[in-house]
């Protein structure tokens, strides 16, 4: 399913026009300093723009929107107020259970209400101890049974922890411990025995409601199992991942983006040494240039997960990880860098891009930490590597050099270079048994990350650009030459240090990693570099 185009832009249209109506950098700044979660915007939001609407399928009264629909309003949301977002982002996270699990009876009944009233949902996963390993949580759902021994409910007794719109929701879906294994409840806010504690301290996200939950004894009816049988939890919970963390990765796109483009606009009025910042090489290439070409790499590869979703293929709980880290990472550097390309300016609250940077920052930790995110990527396509006897990422090297023979224009050739290497890193670490140490699993999703990115952007830049921002294909293409080098040069110096580091046997690594023609590709870098600086300026011109 997904949006007619024409509907998507008229959503994002009214959207921006109501954020710089109501959410002024005063308004959200005053939030910031309140700790205050707006439940009159989340209103506004959802009973008279229908934004959460996009979320929800048509058979239940929503307008059916695809992971790229869901992809480019996370974005424009975050690029408003990451706090306000994870309200949002909430809502449908805590709805998934019930998507994912639930009967086409539970579906209706509980998506058609949300769709209907408007209502605010909370995901109640996490626990103190617990944290992403969902395996280990402790609240537990006891049966109550009938007289002859058919059960009619249950008693949920536990603890959960960091969870977003806790204290506001109406209703909530609980993991809980059933007899036969991890299960999802459907909570009410109101039921006895259900409470609540006060929203935390956060450093960023402060217009976001984050609160413990607590329950004791607290009982639901047997029809609150989502699905109708215990035991399917965990699976439910990954299922959805791939979808939730596409999500996640869009914040930090949205939130990196906001930042920068103050960045840009700043370095265009700036006059240091004769010359606006805009015009010196290494305030551009260094603080603004590399954060935008990671920020539209992920944003390649966010699109091409989404589009596989959308096609038919909601299994895509690897890709997502490598969204999610490629994406937020981007994100947090770029409001880190921007900081420092307004100096002073930016160590203030008055230009926002302090706020962005607080903000930004739980994207690399909720829904899966960045670590997290290292090791799912790592372990899947470590067994991936496995199972094809080393042919996955040296097939996509051979796609990427038929493409650089007909267009290198996106630095195909340069992405091969990079796939080789991880192929041969990957090798090595199964020959010498690398991946006894943990540090060498979790370096090696990182460097998968980066080649994979590299890859489909090389690929899009050429077959299938983005026109989500102001940027042509050709310098959607340049942007994709310097990832493209970053990646192949990335994979194959670190992956040479933490394989020599981890012992590894092969005299000649350095050799198979090609080396030469890696170091080789970076020819033309400064000079792609400095064309992209210029359509930045172009792009976001000063106010």
């Amino acid at each position: 399913m997904a949006l007619d185009r024409k509907e998507l832009d008229q959503i994002l249209s009214t959207l921006n026009k109501y954020a710089e109506k109501k959410l002024t950098p005063e308004f959200l700044l005053k939030l910031d300093h309140e700790d205050r979660f707006p439940s009159e915007v989340l209103a506004d939001l959802y009973n008279n723009i229908g934004l959460h609407l996009v979320f929800i399928d048509e058979e239940d009264d929503g307008l059916g929107g695809g992971a790229y629909d869901v992809y480019r309003v996370s974005e424009a949301m975050a690029g408003i107020d990451v706090g306000i977002a994870t309200g949002v982002l909430a809502t449908f996270l805590g709805a998934d259970p019930i998507v994912v699990g639930g009967t086409p009876e539970q579906k209706h009944y509980w998506m058609s209400r949300i769709a209907n009233e408007g209502l605010l949902v909370a995901y109640g996963a996490t626990e103190p101890q617990a944290g992403s390993d969902l395996a280990q949580l402790k609240t537990k759902a006891v049966p109550v049974l009938n007289e002859d021994g058919t059960v009619k409910g249950y008693n949920i007794t536990g603890r959960k922890q960091w969870i977003s719109n806790g204290g506001v929701a109406e209703i909530y879906t609980i993991l809980a411990a059933a007899p036969g294994g991890p299960s999802w409840f459907v909570v009410e806010k109101d039921a006895p025995g259900f409470t609540k504690n006060k929203p935390e301290d956060k450093h960023g996200i402060r217009a976001s409601n984050t609160a413990a939950l607590f329950l004791e004894d607290v009982y639901v009816p047997a029809d609150r199992l989502m699905g109708g049988v215990e035991g399917q939890g965990l699976a439910q919970a990954q299922a959805v991942f791939g979808y939730t963390r596409l999500m996640v990765a869009a914040f930090g796109l949205g939130a990196g983006w906001a930042a920068l483009k103050r960045a840009i606009k700043y370095s265009q009025t700036r006059v240091q040494g004769g010359a606006t910042l805009n015009e010196k090489q290494g305030y551009m290439d260094k603080l603004i240039v590399p954060n935008a070409v990671r920020l539209e790499a992920a944003r390649a590869y966010i699109e091409w997960t989404a589009e596989r979703i959308d096609a038919g293929d909601p299994n895509q709980q690897t890709e997502g990880a490598v969204a999610k880290y490629m994406a937020t990472e981007a994100g947090n550097k770029a409001a880190e860098d921007s900081i420092q390309a307004l100096g002073g300016y930016g160590y203030t609250k008055e230009y926002m891009v302090e706020k962005f940077k607080r903000d930004v920052r739980i994207t690399t930790i909720y829904e899966g930490t960045s670590e997290i995110m290292e090791w799912t990527i790592s372990r899947d396509r470590w067994q991936l590597h496995l199972k094809t006897k080393g042919a996955y990422y040296n097939d996509w090297a051979a796609q990427l050099e038929a493409l650089a023979r007909t267009n290198n224009n996106s630095g195909a050739a340069t992405a091969a270079l990079a796939m080789r290497a991880i192929a041969n890193i990957l090798e090595r670490a199964r020959i010498d048994r690398l991946t006894r140490n943990q540090h060498i699993l979790f370096r090696l999703g990182e460097l998968i990350a980066f080649a994979e990115t590299a890859a489909v952007f090389a690929d899009r830049a050429i077959n299938h650009p983005s026109d989500a921002m102001p940027f042509s294909p050709e310098t959607l293409q340049v942007m994709s030459r310097i990832h493209a080098r970053d990646a192949a040069l990335k994979i194959a110096t670190d992956g040479l240090r933490w394989a020599i580091g981890a012992g590894q046997s092969d005299p000649n690594l350095a050799g198979s990693l090609n080396l030469p023609a890696i170091y080789a590709a970076q020819a033309g870098l400064l000079e792609d570099m400095d064309f992209v600086g210029k359509k930045l300026v172009e792009a976001f011109p000063a106010e």
